[in-house]
């Protein structure tokens, strides 16, 4: 049975909406059946009618759907939403749907401040309900594949981590003119008080952490507003420290003029190395210390399970961003159907990234932020 889903947010002009109804739809385990899909009723409305939806399911507001679906019965209304609001929007909708037997599934950051995402996170709690972030990067083949070679000793005990996350879109005064995504990112009122560092600071650091299995435990940052005019970070690095003493760089800026979406990470410990990079994403370098580098590619048969699982298509055809987003989504789904069965156990039991880890992300740019400010060396960073 597909789980019927609504959505909060993803109207005219969204980017990140458009990507949450590809993902949800690629595997065919959702249907789509409402929404509320902008605070202007009338473009909620057109949405709505672009995506051919029943008019009586097509809301104003999402607190009107989220009571009026839950007034439905148990056949008709919708069993989980998907979030895909500015940030500023995140935690009032998701905390009255979980109150109302909703299951999540959020758009990162998790939260509009750390505070609200610890609300959040009781909210999920109490509900035992399932909660999922699309930190979309975890999605991939080859990104799980290094998960697995990290996991199992392939390049040993870990000694460096390098993740770096360049854009050039914000190299101009886009919000100046009013440009919808520039606009709300680089609003403290609606994205926060992070701005390169909670758009894609948030990215990389879960990145490093997933792959690696280890936390982060300090952070010495620098954040940089290159932009006159600007409100909000645009440009951030920071030195790490993990978990059992291993060392780590981190930068994301979105002023690197030229750049696309260039997310890399690189992995270094005493046997080898390994490197992704988000520019061709179904290659995994694995590189020994006393061999040739050695290239894994998805969809190959000497792949692990962790990769062959969420992979689609046979070697040679290549699978990206949406088919990574759709792989959160699927295993949303799975979860969303064993908690309906009886069968859910815990989030810790579904390859997605949970509200732990959205609280982590919220705590990073706070530290992020802290430590930029202090004149101190090293910030702890501790949830």
């Amino acid at each position: 049975m597909k789980i019927r889903l609504g959505m909060i947010g993803g109207g005219p002009g969204s980017f990140i909406g458009a990507v949450h109804r590809k993902a949800a739809a690629l595997d065919s385990k959702f249907d789509l059946v409402c929404g509320s899909f902008s605070s202007d009723p009338e473009k909620s409305k057109q949405t709505g009618r672009e995506l051919q939806l029943d008019p009586g399911r097509v809301y104003g507001s999402y607190d009107e759907m989220i009571v009026s679906e839950a007034a439905l019965d148990d056949e008709n209304r919708m069993q989980a939403v998907a979030i895909v609001t500015p940030n500023h929007l995140h935690g009032g909708p998701a905390i009255m749907a979980l109150e109302n037997g909703f299951h999540v599934i959020i758009d990162k950051p998790m939260a509009f401040s750390l505070d609200e995402a610890g609300n959040m996170k009781v909210a999920v709690e109490r509900s035992g309900l399932v909660f999922a972030l699309t930190h979309t990067y975890a999605g991939y083949p080859m990104v799980k594949e290094a998960r697995h070679l990290v996991s199992t000793g392939k390049i040993g005990t870990l000694r460096k981590i390098f993740v770096e996350y360049p854009q050039g879109w914000l190299t101009d005064f886009l919000e100046k003119d009013g440009q919808k995504q520039a606009s709300w990112r680089t609003d403290p009122a609606r994205s926060g008080a992070g701005g390169s560092v909670g758009d894609i600071g948030t990215h990389a650091a879960h990145l490093a952490e997933y792959v690696s299995g280890l936390k982060i435990t300090h952070v010495c940052a620098q954040l940089n507003t290159m932009v006159k005019g600007r409100l909000l970070d645009d440009d951030a690095a920071a030195l790490l420290r993990f978990e059992n003493g291993v060392s780590g760089v981190l930068v994301a800026t979105q002023i690197a003029a030229g750049e696309e979406n260039n997310l890399k990470l690189r992995i270094y410990g005493d046997k080898g190395g390994l490197e992704w990079s988000h520019a061709d994403p179904n290659t995994l370098l694995l590189k020994p210390a006393d061999g040739p580098v050695q290239v894994y590619r998805t969809g190959s048969g000497y792949l692990s399970d962790a990769a062959a699982n969420v992979t689609r298509l046979p070697a040679g055809h290549p699978e990206g961003y949406i088919e990574a987003f759709a792989n959160i989504y699927s295993a949303f789904a799975v979860a969303v159907n064993d908690h309906s069965s009886g069968r859910y156990r815990s989030a810790a039991d579904y390859d997605f990234p949970t509200a732990d880890e959205g609280v982590r992300g919220m705590a990073f740019i706070e530290t992020m932020i802290a430590s930029s400010a202090s004149d101190k060396k090293w910030t702890n960073f501790s949830v």
